[in-house]
């Protein structure tokens, strides 16, 4: 994906998977690009048209949940990319569950039964639903991995003012109710998810991406029950099946382990898997972005003069 430079720019992050620039100071562009990561590393092949999927998913849920508080954005001037405002992050990924599953299910295996703090009871089974939804968050790592924290860690750390820790929690159990909500009426099941939040003018915002399935697990509702019932792994759409398969292929992102070859058909079975959960999820037909680079650009500057 190219590296733009637009007018008044101040700043240049790459991360995982965006390309975050930074506009006097008070304005970041989002660029989507199709990079692929999985246990916190990029993977070596692009997936077609992730970067528009993410972003498309993202505006539509971070329209959808404007009433419950405020977010970063402003406008998406392209299927790939969104422009909003800059905001001081919280170093704190908010991990909403709803069932027992992921990096959950893989410490509650281990034979865990507290997860950043939260007690988890005994004999559950892999996707059961908790009693009510807990919160596990990590911490927001730069490079390497993210790390289980508690919330007496958050307050002792200085991450979050106590005031401030509590609005995050609230916003966040009423965004994951409203996901569940949107979910359910396509047929999914939104088992899991992060939030990340910030302050603007001293007041928190909703940042990034939410609701995608970068940041989400999705399972089919259909069926879930019985599925259960019969202790068989549960449909779903996320990024998990990518996770598992680098998991059969012995790969967590640790030291010394190389990431396995990821072929063109396996590429684009990921990229189909994306499509799907966009067209699932929003209800609406997937549109190929026909943009090159330079109508990209454009579109965005365009888009920033107008604000």
């Amino acid at each position: 994906m190219a590296q733009f430079q637009f007018p008044n720019q101040t700043g240049f992050y790459q991360g995982k998977v965006r390309d975050v620039y930074t506009i006097d100071n008070t304005k970041l562009v989002m660029v989507a690009s199709d990079r692929i990561s999985a246990f916190d590393v990029i993977l070596p092949r692009l997936i077609p048209y992730k970067g528009q999927v993410l972003n498309s998913i993202a505006a539509y849920m971070l329209t959808a949940t404007k009433d419950i508080c405020p977010n970063w954005l402003l406008s998406s001037p392209t299927p790939n990319s969104s422009i909003g405002y800059k905001c001081q992050p919280f170093k704190i990924e908010v991990v909403v569950r709803g069932n027992l599953c992921g990096h959950a299910w893989r410490t509650y295996s281990d034979g865990t039964r507290i997860l950043c703090g939260a007690l988890l009871a005994d004999g559950l089974k892999e996707s059961d639903y908790f009693p009510e939804p807990i919160i596990t968050p990590s911490t927001k790592a730069h490079a390497g991995h993210d790390e289980d924290i508690t919330e007496e860690e958050i307050l002792r750390q200085g991450l979050a003012a106590r005031d401030d820790w509590e609005q995050i929690k609230k916003y966040a159990l009423q965004l994951f109710r409203r996901g569940k909500e949107l979910a359910l009426k396509q047929g999914l099941i939104l088992a899991d998810t992060k939030y990340e939040f910030g302050k603007r003018n001293n007041e928190i915002v909703l940042m990034d991406e939410i609701h995608t399935p970068d940041s989400s697990r999705y399972f089919y509702a259909d069926g879930f029950d019985e599925r259960q019932v019969k202790g068989e792994k549960q449909k779903q759409l996320s990024k998990e099946f990518v996770r598992e398969w680098l998991i059969q292929n012995e790969f967590m992102g640790k030291q010394g382990q190389a990431v396995p070859e990821m072929g063109d058909e396996w590429v684009e079975t990921i990229s189909n898997k994306y499509i799907e959960l966009y067209e699932k999820l929003t209800g609406r037909k997937f549109e190929p972005m026909q943009m090159d680079d330079e109508e990209v650009y454009q579109k965005i500057v365009t888009a920033l003069d107008e604000r």
